[in-house]
């Protein structure tokens, strides 16, 4: 449960930060330019006010201007200036230190706080923020399983459970991606030419477009689960409680009850989940002095410390890495991020995570689903299922040709 913030704490948390930018040295004559795909105008403008009071000038572009992983990758690599990136997640932060990208090279980096986030970590490289993972819920009142609970070994096994679930209508999507990720998890196959998963594991994916429930006006899966449209849904962590709180006063069907849920709750799941954490790492800039370097340094250590984590938790809702952050936060783990992690699990057949195995073969994965149709916004159009046994996976792999 999250710990009430006493007048006792929020001073510590004041004082703590007014001491960083007292004790710390003066670095705002540096603009200290970031990416970030964490960035609505409310996260940028808290980040720019907080830095300022710590002694940090720095540059972050909102959401209105660079919206999502791949937009905020590609700026930073075409303008060259930047100093840090933060947010993006597994995948990206595995191209950005293998050097995928042609001007975006992490530089070797260990701040304090390097031993305080677990698993989260390129050692050397770039370290954990914040994390969040995908989650499969349902309703188990009368709109839901009527009091039976709902266990699985895996997340594939919803399509044949013979209950009624919510599926996305679109291929892209950063939750949409993390979804797929996590019902393909049980069927990699390093051997397979469909994108590193057998072929039972896109005839599954192909039964869990046809015979979910699509809603045009839907992004996400919380709310046909709210209105009682659907037994199982999908939704991401960090705004579950605050949306499942926000709808209690005005939705018919209302899910009740956040932390302890009463008409509602987790599949349990024996693989776990798909997580992603948001990390931060800072650019090497041939254009920079090593008192410049030093101060983008120093502001990475300022924000991903305990402190600084403390009150982004607090203001946006998320989960930090830092284990001092968590322990002054939560008395206990929420049931949400107790869930096992399966993305940092070790691929059967290569040296890889499945967060790294994703990172490998995502490019394919949207191009089999773009090519063979899946996904598609309007059952009545659904296109015929493809024969599976007669593909050209070489192919299907492969982006298609522009028209």
């Amino acid at each position: 449960m999250k710990k009430l913030l006493t007048v006792v704490l929020v001073l510590a948390l004041a004082l703590s930060l007014v001491a960083v930018s007292a004790s710390a040295e003066d670095y705002s004559g540096y603009t200290i330019r970031i990416y970030s795909n964490s960035n609505s105008p409310e996260r940028v403008t808290w980040l720019i006010d907080a830095a300022q009071k710590a002694g940090f000038t720095i540059s972050l572009d909102d959401n209105a201007v660079i919206s999502g992983d791949t937009a905020a990758v590609q700026a930073a690599n075409e303008n060259k200036d930047a100093d840090i990136i933060f947010g993006l997640n597994e995948v990206r932060w595995s191209q950005l230190v293998n050097g995928t990208y042609e001007n975006l090279s992490v530089m070797d980096w260990t701040p304090s706080w390097a031993d305080k986030v677990g698993a989260y970590k390129f050692d050397g490289k770039a370290y954990g923020l914040v994390i969040q993972n995908i989650l499969m819920l349902y309703r188990n009142d009368e709109l839901g399983t009527n009091g039976e609970e709902v266990h699985f070994a895996h997340w594939s096994d919803l399509v044949d459970s013979g209950y009624t679930w919510y599926r996305q209508n679109k291929v892209g999507g950063t939750t949409n991606m993390n979804t797929n990720n996590a019902l393909l998890y049980a069927y990699t196959d390093p051997e397979s030419p469909a994108g590193g998963i057998s072929v039972d594991g896109w005839k599954m994916l192909w039964n869990y477009c046809a015979n979910g429930k699509v809603f045009p006006d839907d992004k996400y899966g919380l709310d046909p689960l709210i209105r009682g449209d659907v037994q199982v849904s999908t939704f991401y962590s960090s705004s579950l409680y605050g949306n499942i709180e926000a709808a209690e006063e005005t939705a018919e069907n209302p899910l009740r009850g956040t932390l302890e849920p009463e008409n509602w709750n987790l599949v349990d799941i024996d693989d776990g989940t798909y997580y992603i954490a948001e990390y931060i790492g800072v650019i090497d800039n041939p254009n920079r002095t090593e008192e410049q370097t030093e101060a983008v340094k120093a502001f990475a250590d300022w924000f991903g410390s305990a402190e600084v984590q403390i009150e982004w938790s607090d203001e946006f809702d998320s989960y930090p890495c830092n284990e001092e952050a968590v322990a002054e936060l939560f008395d206990e783990v929420p049931a949400i991020y107790a869930i096992p992690n399966f993305s940092l699990n070790k691929v059967e057949g290569t040296d890889m995570t499945y967060a790294e195995y994703v990172g490998a073969h995502s490019s394919e994965w949207t191009n089999i689903m773009t090519n063979l149709g899946f996904f598609w916004a309007d059952n009545a159009a659904a296109p015929a299922e493809p024969d599976w046994d007669n593909l050209d996976w070489a192919t299907l792999t492969q982006a298609a040709p522009e028209a």
